[in-house]
Order: structure tokens, then C-alpha cells, then sequence
């Protein structure tokens, strides 16, 4: 299936046309991610082509497999207005990660340490800003939840040579802390859990770079490992034998971030207040320049 993206005339932010537009109702068109009104050929504004974030999300095509795997084409094998492997601090950070790995399996595994433990996971992190989806971005922040991490493995192992898609999963999660839980309005259902999909050695296989070491000792949890053969997810169980981590639903496997959908998703599911009660959380954490997410005690 493909999906021909457009930009958004005010924010210029990527979306979907999905939609029909809320003022002639006759149109088919997309929700601004931003502004969250309908554009339609009744009221389109133009796009500012000279705008700094037009290059970002002009023209996408994305393939999508809502079940199975996709055929691999060249559209794995790409740069992406999210997977920018052709910006040099990815490109740079591709080169160190994969240093001395031969074959695909080798530069897969070496890539997935290198996101699952340079990068440090902060679900706090949930952003309405598109910008901050991209690898090049994540690699600046140095801090990102799921989705973005897993951007971040996908734009290297495609920088690597590996054809590689974006994979979403409903996850649920049996030990998370009170802040966190408030933030997602009392819910513990983490919609969208993002995690890449290579193309090793004829077969796809799934890898999950979320939780970086030190928040798995945290939470005693056992790390994710991923040698190139099966699937990396997250655990099912924490070192206790306690419920950790049950995936519910999938969303499909993408050959580029769907970040709509997943705003839309989250957006309704945990409330618009989501999105500026997780800025406030990255305020004050920066406030007192320690309050990083393995430093909370879980909830079990």
C-alpha cells in the first residue's frame, strides 16, 4: 500500500491524506498536526517552498503492510525526512557504530548497541514536534523515547545498507512510576511502541533499542539483546518473573515514520494535555538537571 504525503501551509508538518475536509465535507485532504484544522481545496493555504521546513516533508511516499512483511524495494534502502541518514552527524555516528563488522548481521547488531545505549530513554520525551522524530535530531538531543530511538536504528542500519522499516506495536506495561502514569492520564497501555525491521540475510527481523542499560539495572530488567537472527522485542518478564512488558496490537511496519497517525492516536487516546504535560516534565527534569526517568522509583 502507498500513501503519497503533503505539508501542512502554516506548520508545514508532514501528514497523511486520510481525510475529508470539516468545512465542505466533499474533499479529500489531511489534518494539520499543528493547528488541528482541515485544509481542502475550499481553503488551502499555499505552501511556503522557501520555508526552512519545507524540505522535510515535501512529496513523501510511504509504503505500508498493516500485517506480514513488506517486499524489499529500494524504499528501505533510502533516506527519509525522519531516517536522515544522509545528514552528516548520522552519517558520522553510522561509521563509529558499524566500525569493523563485515556482514549485515555484524553491522545490525553493533548498530542496535549503539542506539540502545548511546541514546538515553526518556518517555518524557512524547513530542508533538515533528522535528524531533528525526534521527539527526535524536542524535542531537541525545535523549528520546521509543519512537525516535527506533528512527534513529533504522536511518543507520539503511545507512549501513540493510533495508529497514519502522514497526509500531500497542505495548502493555505492568511497571512504570507514578509521574509517567500521569502524565499518560492514568493510563499504562504505551500506544505506538516503535521498534526497526532489517533485512538480514533474507529474513526480517525485528529489534526493540529502547531501554538503555542503565534504566534496565534500574528497573531490574533484564536488557534487551539482539544478535541479528531472532527478534529483540521487549521482555515479557522483569529478573523477578514479574509481568513486564505484553504487546496487544500492531500497527504495521512502515518504510517511514507515520507521525499523524501516531499524534492523531495519541491524541485521542491520552488527551491533548498529553503533549504539554510531558514539556512540563522535560522542564523541570531540566529544572534540576537530574531528574532522568531511571532515577524514579517503578510502580509494581
Amino acid at each position: 500500500m502507498m500513501f503519497v504525503g503533503r505539508a501542512c501551509g502554516r506548520c508545514h508538518l508532514f501528514f497523511l491524506p486520510t481525510r475529508r475536509c470539516g468545512y465542505c465535507r466533499n474533499i479529500t485532504l489531511a489534518n494539520c498536526s499543528t493547528q488541528r484544522y482541515w485544509l481542502g481545496a475550499c481553503r488551502a493555504v499555499p505552501v511556503d517552498i522557501s520555508s526552512s521546513n519545507w524540505s522535510l516533508f515535501q512529496s513523501i511516499k510511504m509504503e505500508f503492510n498493516e500485517t506480514g512483511f513488506p517486499v524489499p524495494t529500494d524504499e528501505y534502502l533510502k533516506p527519509t525526512p525522519y531516517f536522515d541518514f544522509d545528514n552528516p552527524a548520522v552519517a558520522d555516528f553510522t561509521a563509529k557504530a558499524v566500525e569493523g563488522a563485515t556482514t549485515d548481521k555484524e553491522k545490525a547488531v553493533k548498530a542496535f548497541y549503539a542506539v540502545r545505549d548511546s541514546i538515553r530513554y526518556d518517555p518524557y520525551r512524547i513530542t508533538d514536534r515533528a522535528g524531533a522524530y528525526k534521527a539527526s535530531d535524536v542524535l542531537e538531543t541525545g535523549a528520546a523515547y521509543c519512537i525516535p530511538k527506533a528512527s534513529l536504528l533504522t536511518a543507520v542500519t539503511r545507512a549501513a545498507g540493510i533495508p529497514t522499516a519502522i514497526g509500531l506495536s500497542d505495548v502493555t506495561n505492568h511497571m512504570c512510576t507514578d509521574r509517567m502514569r500521569n502524565a499518560m492520564g492514568g493510563k499504562d497501555l504505551f500506544m505506538h511502541h516503535g521498534y526497526a525491521v532489517m533485512l538480514i540475510d533474507g529474513k526480517w527481523v525485528k529489534a526493540a533499542p529502547a531501554f538503555n542499560i542503565e534504566l534496565c539495572d534500574k528497573f531490574d530488567v533484564t536488557p534487551t539483546e539482539f544478535d541479528g537472527v531472532e527478534d529483540a522485542l521487549l521482555q515479557e518478564f522483569d529478573k523477578k518473573g514479574r509481568k513486564h512488558m505484553e504487546y496487544i496490537a500492531t500497527h504495521g511496519i512502515w518504510s517511514d515514520l507515520p507521525f499523524e497517525r501516531v499524534y492523531d492516536d495519541f491524541t485521542e487516546y491520552y488527551g491533548a494535555e498529553l503533549w504539554e504535560r510531558c514539556r512540563e516534565a522535560v522542564a523541570q527534569n531540566e529544572r534540576r538537571q537530574a531528574a532522568n526517568f531511571e532515577d524514579e522509583k517503578p510502580v509494581t
